[in-house]
């Protein structure tokens, strides 16, 4: 067994051996790990197994692929023996090198099927008696006595409480997650969660708790969005069955039913949209353990399901990701200390006191201060209209040191006010909780520009924060799923995290709010808002580009079949709105630097018109991958139909001028394929033109923000674009720098929110047009790699790397002098097509040899000053001369 090759990261679904899988065929992944130089994958064997003991003898009971001669390492769908609810599979895999050697298996993984059929739920919804839903209650707790007599083998609790829910066993929290479960339509879908809680029981009596809070499922708050009318809105409820087997085979069933004990606790008030208030005097302490008398407590009342279907939430959970020490507390007034995290963040804070019962200390929250050093809320406070904003409230028990933070809501700020406190608070008395979508770090850019790194610190920051089970507009003002944002927004997010399974929910969301017309929301999940203002093509169009980016980044064709119908309708409902093939509707390049959000120098038809041509062409390829061909064929049609519309109406291909030649529309005309070859010079030369007038500033609200920093890279202006992305005068991501922004802001002026992620595609545009890391439409997924660095401006360095399916991509450069140097690794089982910048292609040399002469290298040709070459995978060191 010669292979250089081992097997790792095995995935199901994208999740490391996950709980709760429901899709009755799990996709397979895994990575190849080898440094040397053209190694890939022939052949695998897959084994599943319903015992690990069956694995280590080689025995796949479940599955045994048999050899399967294919490269094919990522989303392998299993094909066999059906799967049963909360079957436990076992699996590891071994492949073939090209010289048919095979590696050693891998690692044991496992996935763990959830309850696949509603029959499999045995117990009731139930809920504290004598509460409304109109106004908001003190929230509930929940418990449960439960006797087991027998040795625990196993045990899993498969958990839903409306709106979000914490629970224990024997007084121990079980999961690290929190703001559980994620958000849905809940009328439609209700996730629930998976836990394996075998070592939390003990024999003998146990106990389960459970406390409820109010969620985006009881908001009961009133704003613009009218939440608190959504037609699934009812008082916390909860759903809970743990499962347990013992060591004889036997097995118990723990349900909720009328014998859950009711009360209430210290949580007096939790609302998602104002804050949480808690009263530490009324602490039942030891309530969710052994021993606690609950005499006084009430029963459980039956009360009807929230309507939608109970599924298992398949998604990187929401955790506290971090702990912030505060950079500074002033006291700005007698008795208001404002606390500065010097990160503008999404989560909470956790405050340490001590001092008499019933003292009550204020903390709001704000990302803004006044002259006077105090919060300013003036930004984000507007469309809360009941309530206060961003508030948490705790009343002291008196006893000792008392440490608290909230549960049940979550909050955008980086400035803390803190009234109320018994003493002088010190740094220590306060920390910043970080919590978001606890996704991992796929990708880094960094380069010799310190105002570049900012500006990733800053699209990062902005886009964790604005990810809570959904992907939100900002985390304070709103925190709705806006469309818009989500779609332009989604190539950055899949090069620096990994949000497949967030995006994969996030698709089924859409799927629970589409209309039977076809029509689309601007925010999702909605309960009934926005249908017919804040959507539109740009923000719709997250139907058809997040399944695509997935299937263009991840190689996922799964989300493609998934989604085609829905897709389809909304193409079709699009096609119900157009005037000879011209789309008017919807909110056009929002946020352009003056005139106000709808502003915008580009008329709406032309950025409207644009996605209903690129996303018809979209659903075209889409049916051609999925073999539908008569779809494939239709929608192409309809696809050059829509581009000669947009051609003849908007387009004057003798001059290359598009309506109002603003930079947006030049760059939509260019960016979304409706300019032909021959003519993207002439295009070219006036944006160019339009650039060089707001004196290398950009002119464009979010549309047009993504448009143009491709688009000009994209045609050899890359220097120009450079040249937008470092100013810091306004308007531009560096003024936002320049005025102490540590997340991006909402608007160029940064008069609103100053936590948005929608003008984020800067970052995709710093891995894929400075550093050079594309995908390649042809071989999706990475499986080739396109290098295309841009040595531009007075950029000196350049280090970038993402994790593929296949394994990390790296792309580093530098330039000294005339001279410039690249270092790539592509993992094994991808290839490579590298263009490197040179006047000289007698120059380009790898390792010192010319690169004629290297192995794993195939020289394709010179083109556009860059020499193009075919690379095997492994890693490289070339250096050229400019």
């Amino acid at each position: 067994m010669d292979t250089k090759l081992t097997v790792g990261k095995l995935r199901c679904n994208y999740l490391y051996n996950p709980l709760g899988v429901e899709t009755p065929n799990p996709r397979l992944s895994w990575a190849l790990l080898s440094q040397e130089r053209g190694q890939r994958q022939t052949a695998y064997r897959v084994l599943v197994a319903s015992e690990k003991e069956l694995l280590n003898k080689d025995i796949g009971d479940m599955w045994d692929s048999g050899i399967v001669e294919t490269d094919q390492s990522i989303h392998v769908v299993y094909k066999g023996r059906e799967l049963k609810s909360r079957q436990r599979c076992y699996w590891k895999v071994k492949v073939w090198d090209m010289d048919g050697k095979p590696s050693a298996w891998s690692e044991i993984a496992y996935w763990e099927m959830g309850l696949l059929n509603q029959s499999d739920w045995y117990g009731q919804w139930i809920a504290a008696p004598h509460t409304g839903n109109m106004e908001p209650s003190p929230a509930p707790l929940f418990r449960r006595v439960v006797s087991l007599e027998k040795k625990v083998a196993s045990a899993r609790a498969y958990v839903c409480g409306l709106g979000y829910y914490e629970l224990y066993i024997n007084g121990r929290k079980i999961g690290d997650d929190v703001l559980k479960p994620a958000f849905t339509r809940y009328d439609e879908t209700v996730l629930y969660n998976t836990y394996d809680v075998t070592d939390a029981f003990r024999p003998g009596e146990n106990v389960i708790g459970v406390i409820l809070g109010n969620g985006w499922y009881n908001c009961f708050t009133k704003e613009v969005w009218n939440f608190e009318q959504a037609p699934w809105r009812d008082k916390p409820k909860l759903m809970l069955q743990v499962i347990v087997q013992y060591d004889d085979g036997s097995e118990s069933v723990i349900t909720t039913d009328r014998q859950w004990r009711v009360s209430t606790g210290p949580i007096v008030f939790d609302g998602l949209r104002n804050g949480e208030f808690y009263d530490a005097r009324l602490e039942k302490q030891g309530w969710n353990d052994v021993g606690y008398d609950d005499s006084e407590w009430e029963n459980a009342v039956i009360v009807p399901g929230p309507g939608g279907v109970l599924k298992s939430q398949q998604m990187t959970p929401i955790r506290i990701t971090d702990t912030i020490v505060p950079k500074s507390v002033k006291e700005v007034k007698p008795g208001v200390f404002v606390y500065d995290l010097g990160q503008n963040i999404s989560g909470w804070a956790q405050i340490k006191v001590s001092g008499p019962a019933g003292t009550t200390v204020t903390m709001k929250y704000a990302e803004k201060l006044k002259d006077d050093g105090d919060i300013d809320t003036s930004n984000i406070d507007v469309f809360v209209k009941s309530g206060e904003f961003q508030t948490d409230k705790y009343t002291l028990k008196g006893e000792g040191i008392e440490v608290w933070e909230p549960r049940f809501t979550y909050h955008g700020f980086q400035y803390v006010q803190v009234t109320g406190f018994p003493g002088r608070p010190t740094l220590d008395n306060l920390r910043g909780r970080v919590v978001h979508t606890d996704f991992e770090a796929q990708g880094e850019f960094k380069c010799s520009n310190e105002l570049l790194n900012s500006i990733q610190h800053a699209a990062r920051w902005a886009t964790l924060s604005n990810y809570m089970g959904i992907p939100t507009d900002c985390p304070h003002r709103e925190k709705n799923g806006w469309t818009g944002d989500a779609q332009l927004s989604a190539e950055q997010v899949l090069m620096n995290f990994d949000p497949m399974t967030a995006y994969t929910k996030w698709m089924s969301d859409f799927q629970d709010v589409q209309r039977k017309t076809g029509q689309l929301p601007g925010i999702v999940p909605t309960g009934g808002w926005g249908y017919n203002w804040g959507s539109g093509p740009a923000w719709d169009s997250a139907i058809i580009f997040i399944p695509w980016y997935m299937y263009l980044y991840c190689g996922d064709e799964a989300i493609l079949e998934k989604m085609y119908d829905n897709m389809k309708k909304y193409v079709d409902f699009m096609t119900t709105m157009a005037t000879d093939d011209i789309l008017e509707f919807g909110l056009g390049d929002w946020c352009p630097p003056t005139g106000g959000p709808e502003g915008h120098k580009c008329p709406v038809a032309v950025t409207s018109t644009a996605y209903y041509y690129v996303d018809t062409h979209i659903l075209s390829k889409v049916a051609s991958i999925l073999g539908k061909k008569e779809d494939a064929e239709r929608y192409a049609q309809l696809a050059r139909r829509i581009r000669d519309a947009f051609r003849k109406k908007f387009f004057d291909p003798d001059t290359g001028q598009v309506l109002s030649n603003s930079q947006t529309s030049l760059s939509c005309a260019l960016y979304q394929g409706l300019v032909n070859e021959d003519e993207k010079q002439k295009v070219l030369a006036l944006l160019v033109e339009q650039v060089e007038k707001a004196n290398r500033h950009i002119d464009c609200g979010i549309l047009g923000a993504k448009y143009i920093m491709h688009t000009l890279t994209e045609l050899g202006r890359a220097d120009l674009a450079y040249d937008i992305a470092t100013q810091t005068t306004f308007p531009g991501w560096g003024y936002w720098i320049a005025q102490g922004a540590t997340t991006l802001w909402e608007t160029w002026s940064g008069d609103a929110s100053r936590n948005h992620h929608m003008f984020s595609d800067i970052s995709a545009w710093f891995y894929k047009g400075l550093a050079g890391i594309n995908p390649d439409p042809e071989v999706p997924g990475f499986k080739n790699i396109i290098f295309k660095p841009n040595p531009v401006g007075d950029l000196q360095w350049v280090k970038a790397w993402h994790e593929s399916m296949y394994g990390k991509i790296t792309c580093n450069w530098a330039v000294e002098g005339n001279n410039f140097n690249m270092h790539v690794i592509i993992p094994p089982n991808s290839t490579g097509t590298v263009y490197i910048p040179t006047s000289d292609p007698e120059s380009v040399m790898e390792n010192g040899e010319p690169v004629s002469k290297q192995v794993g290298i195939q020289v394709k040709g010179y083109q556009d000053g860059r020499v193009v070459l075919l690379l095997q995978s492994g890693e490289y060191h070339f250096s050229s001369r400019l």
